[in-house]
């Protein structure tokens, strides 16, 4: 059965502000819809009609310093509610400079730093993205109350809002399976309007009521009731917060509600009956919001004198936005990754960031320090880790099996016993919930380091990773959220599609990502180590042929040695020809070189993003010829953008095409001679270098 208000409401809600607050707007879509899309002065619009209510509600019970909202593109008026000017709400969507993209991102999809009040998160335009992150947000929430003892986050919790669509996504389930199975401060806030753009609520969930499928659920109280009911909304948003504030779990308010326009402005909404669209209209929840009010909280004058200076407001903040420059074409490559300023220090966003408190990164060591005995990469990853983790109690070390177990390559052994479950954890099995926590984490300052178990797996997170990358460029530098995926991937013993993919391209070509590709153990140090001190998001990809390999062993290089990114390292010094490569190919490359017996010079890029073009075009001008030696597959590999600089940036200096030796265009096989006879080897590495110099 639907919960109900059973107690006096914890916040003193102001009726005339929330009134206000709803009859903005109301004011705005209509504009929108009446005058600024005709007129093309918005050419994307999302109609908050029908949603206002407990959005607005919400906003007034989101009053704790460290409260986060995690919402999606329909949700401006608890944007308004939480302090978005009505200036950039109007500029945003007309692409104008300033608000809270400055013209990058569609203008619905908010953010908002939180200045002693809640935080919104970045949204985004895919579906079901805002849930995972938010989690995160509502698990570090947890860490600096109870590990960091920080008792300024006691009664702060993280808010979700998200329509009935939404309900059917991998971020969705991941996210109710990490706060259930944690106990964790989230509100799920469900806005059930009975649509997924023309799709009925009956096909997104069995029964068409989430709340009704959850009511079984472990760990999870569920409200659910009428989202167009003033009295019944406020006592169940009261209700739902106060549950989660004191701690007593996680909670879902599902709110059943009207969607009065289309799923955007283009959407006529011809799907559904005029008969529905009439009893819609009946349900509006503005109508009802009048009643309540002028049954003896304000005169039917005063509603519509409210209204009036709500539409003219909005009149003239629509012509202040319209008049506002457009964005400086100049800057729009700007803020991709972190920037310094004229004196060397990193301009900080608002929210997000290792600079964001308390962490004075140690000076780093660019000469490595080295003791005696080698050590292989396996034993460098889990050392650094252990350096950094006693360092820096914001760094916190997780993914599936890296806890008790260690790792499934043993490359966290021991440092759950060290430091403890809640620094080194594991998860459930869902690489978005993985990812999504991370970036979330990353968010409240914290340095999150999480494991992907093979490079393969991180498929199902594609959508969070590829927005965490953006998410400095998407909001101006008003946030970042620098995190280390550790990924472990390529061929070892044997192959197979699944365990053995490379296929770093795909990352190298994601927005705002760093990515390293160690081929030793004194550069996974120094790699690892820079990825963990920096602001940017690191994809670092640990080679599973060379985890234990006896020429990727090196010594210790010392607990300061980093190693910079975009730098690359010349392996041999050479005339004859450049052969650049990366990760596992480097040893091949090398074996191949002192075969044959040409004098050619080996570089290891050691990371692709950025890579070193420096050092790769004056080894190529220096030797004329050059060979791109690389495991992924050819079409549209790493190698390809290599050979392309050089076209352009080389070309007069050229005695012989650029080569690049790759996988064909095939999975990795499981039968090793198939193995064998796909990946570059040492053979015809020498066969395809002797080919470039008799050229």
């Amino acid at each position: 059965m639907p919960e109900t208000k059973e107690k006096k409401d914890s916040v003193q809600l102001d009726w005339k502000k929330v009134t206000r607050t709803i009859l903005l707007s109301r004011a705005m879509d209509e504009k929108e819809e009446s005058e600024l899309v005709p007129d093309k002065k918005v050419l994307y619009q999302f109609s908050a009609r029908g949603h206002e209510l407990g959005q607005v509600l919400m906003g007034a019970h989101l009053t704790h310093p460290f409260d986060s909202a995690s919402a999606y593109y329909r949700s401006r008026p608890l944007m308004l509610s939480l302090g978005l000017t009505t200036e950039d709400a109007l500029a945003s969507p007309m692409g104008k400079s300033g608000g809270y993209s400055d013209g990058r991102d569609i203008g619905v999809v908010c953010n908002l730093p939180g200045n002693n009040g809640p935080t919104v998160l970045p949204m985004a335009g895919d579906v079901g993205s805002q849930y995972t992150p938010a989690v995160g947000w509502a698990q570090a929430i947890e860490y600096r109350r109870t590990v960091l003892q920080d008792s300024r986050y006691e009664g702060a919790i993280s808010a979700i809002f998200g329509g009935d669509g939404s309900v059917a996504t991998n971020g969705f389930w991941s996210a109710l399976t990490m706060a259930t199975t944690l106990h964790l401060p989230v509100l799920f806030y469900i806005e059930d309007n009975g649509y997924g753009i023309s799709v009925p609520r009956g096909l997104q969930t069995p029964g068409g009521n989430i709340a009704n499928n959850l009511y079984s659920f472990k760990n999870i109280r569920i409200f659910d009731g009428d989202g167009t009911e003033p009295e019944e909304v406020s006592g169940l948003v009261s209700e739902s917060v106060e549950y989660v504030r004191e701690r007593k779990g996680p909670a879902l308010l599902r709110l059943v509600m009207p969607r009065l326009q289309g799923h955007s402005y283009q959407d006529n909404q011809a799907y559904k009956d005029p008969e529905l669209i009439e009893e819609e209209k009946n349900e509006d929840p503005l109508e009802k919001l009048r009643q309540f009010m002028t049954s003896g909280r304000m005169s039917n004058k005063e509603w519509e004198s409210m209204a009036e200076e709500c539409r003219g407001e909005v009149d003239k903040a629509a012509e202040s936005a319209w008049n506002r420059p457009d964005p400086d074409t100049e800057k729009v490559e700007r803020w991709v990754f972190a920037e310094q300023d004229s004196e060397g220090e990193y301009e900080k966003p608002a929210v997000g960031g290792l600079a964001l408190e308390g962490f004075d990164t140690p000076e780093p060591g660019f000469e490595p320090t080295s003791e005696k005995q080698r050590i292989n990469i396996v034993e460098a990853v889990r050392r650094t880790l252990d350096v950094e983790l006693d360092l820096n109690d914001k760094l916190v070390v997780f993914g599936e099996d890296v806890g008790a177990k260690g790792g499934v390559h043993a490359a966290t052994m021991g440092l759950q016993t060290k430091y403890g479950e809640e620094r080194v954890f594991d998860t459930s099995l869902s690489e978005e919930g993985i990812v999504g926590r991370a970036v979330g984490m990353a968010y409240s300052g914290l340095m999150p380091v999480a494991e992907i178990q093979f490079r393969k797996y991180a498929d199902p997170a594609t959508e969070q990773i590829k927005n965490c990358g953006t998410i400095r460029w998407r909001t101006a530098n008003k946030f970042c959220a620098p995190i280390v995926i550790r990924m472990p991937g390529g061929f070892a013993k044997c192959g197979d599609p699944w365990h053995s993919e490379s296929n770093e391209s795909f990352f190298a070509h994601l927005v705002g990502w760093q990515v390293a590709m160690p081929s030793n153990a004194e550069d996974a140090v120094g790699l690892l180590r820079a990825a963990m001190r920096s602001n940017n998001p690191t994809i670092f990809f640990e080679h599973r042929n060379l985890l234990d390999a006896r020429s990727a062993r090196r010594p210790y290089p010392g607990d300061r040695f980093q190693v910079p990114f975009g730098k690359a390292k010349i392996l041999r010094q050479g005339e004859k020809a450049t052969v650049v490569s990366w990760g596992a190919m480097c040893e091949r490359s090398l074996k191949a070189v002192e075969e044959t017996g040409i004098d050619a010079e080996v570089i290891d890029l050691r990371t692709l993003m950025p890579w070193d073009k420096k050092r790769v075009l004056e080894s190529v001008r220096k030797t004329n010829r050059c060979l791109i030696v690389h495991e992924d597959t050819l079409t549209a590999g790493f190698g390809a953008e290599i050979g392309a600089v050089l076209a352009r940036e080389a070309f007069q200096y050229l005695d012989a095409p650029v080569d690049r030796l790759t996988m064909p265009d095939v999975p990795v096989p499981y039968n090793v001679d198939l193995m064998n006879a796909v990946i570059p080897g040492v053979e015809s590495i020498s066969e395809r270098l002797e080919a470039l110099v008799q050229f």
